[in-house]
C-alpha cells in the first residue's frame, strides 16, 4: 500500500491553508526552492480524473487503490493541482505513477508568483470535484488537512512547513545477514604416496616382542615365512 508523498522535491510553502484566499479551504500554495518554475511529482499512483483549463488549468488526480494516510487513515485519495501554464500532454483517464513528474508551477489563472496550488480530498472523485465554499472560491470536495495526507521522507528538503507537522517515512535499516559459518575441517584423507609407506618400524603400540636372547656368540639358524618379520637389537 502505498503513502503519498509530498509532490515536491523542496517544501516551500508561501501560504497556508484557512487564510486569505484559501479562507474555508484546506489548500496550501508550494512555491518549491526559488521563484522559477519547478516540477511537481504525482505523490502516488493515480489516474486523472478532470482537466479544467477555463481557469488555472486544474487536475485532479485520483489514486488508483487505497492508500494509507499520516494520520492512520486508509483510504482512496484525490488530489487537485492548480496554476500549471501548460496541461497539453495531459487527458482524462491518463495513469500517472508515484513519484512521476507531471505537473508544474505556474502562474495560469489568478496567481501572483510561480507556485502550485495543491489540495487534498479524501475518497475518490467525487460529483464535479469540487464546491464554492464560503470565501466564494472553489474548492476540493472533501478536503483534508495536507499534513493528515501527504507523507515527507529523505528526498524531500524542508525550506518552509509554515508550521505544519509532516510525519516521515522512516527507511528501516537493511538487515545484516548472519555469516555464514565457516565448514568444519575434515581429516586429511592418506595419499597415494602415503598408503606405500614403509610401516615395518616399530612404533610404543606396536613393539617388537622378545622371543630369543642369544646367551653366547654363536652361529644360530632362524627360519621365517613369507610375510613374517625380523626384528635386530
Amino acid at each position: 500500500m502505498e503513502k503519498p508523498l509530498y509532490p515536491s522535491s523542496y517544501m516551500r510553502i508561501t501560504q497556508g491553508y484557512m487564510t486569505g484566499s484559501h479562507k474555508d479551504s484546506y489548500a496550501i500554495d508550494e512555491g518549491s526552492k526559488d521563484t522559477g518554475i519547478s516540477d511537481i511529482k504525482a505523490p502516488f499512483t493515480g489516474v486523472i480524473k478532470k482537466i479544467y483549463t477555463s481557469d488555472a488549468n486544474e487536475v485532479w488526480l485520483e489514486s488508483s487503490d487505497k492508500v494509507e494516510y499520516p494520520d492512520g487513515t486508509i483510504d482512496y485519495m484525490t488530489i487537485l493541482f492548480a496554476h500549471d501554464n501548460d496541461v497539453s500532454n495531459l487527458f482524462i483517464g491518463k495513469t500517472i505513477n508515484r513519484g512521476e513528474v507531471f505537473y508544474q508551477e505556474g502562474t495560469k489563472g489568478n496567481a501572483t508568483g510561480n507556485h502550485c496550488h495543491i489540495e487534498c480530498g479524501r475518497g475518490k472523485f467525487t460529483g464535479t470535484g469540487w464546491h464554492k465554499n464560503s470565501n466564494g472560491n472553489w474548492s476540493i470536495n472533501n478536503g483534508k488537512k495536507p499534513e493528515e495526507c501527504l507523507w515527507i521522507d529523505d528526498s524531500i528538503k524542508v525550506l518552509n512547513s509554515n508550521g505544519y507537522n509532516f510525519k516521515k517515512i522512516e527507511v528501516k535499516p537493511t538487515p545484516t545477514p548472519n555469516p555464514t559459518p565457516a565448514p568444519k575441517p575434515t581429516p586429511d584423507k592418506p595419499s597415494d604416496d602415503d598408503s606405500k609407506k614403509d610401516d615395518t618400524k616399530p612404533t610404543d603400540n606396536n613393539k617388537p616382542k622378545l622371543i630369543f636372547t642369544c646367551k653366547s656368540d654363536d652361529m644360530y639358524a632362524i627360519e621365517l615365512k613369507k610375510g613374517q618379520k625380523l626384528y635386530l637389537e
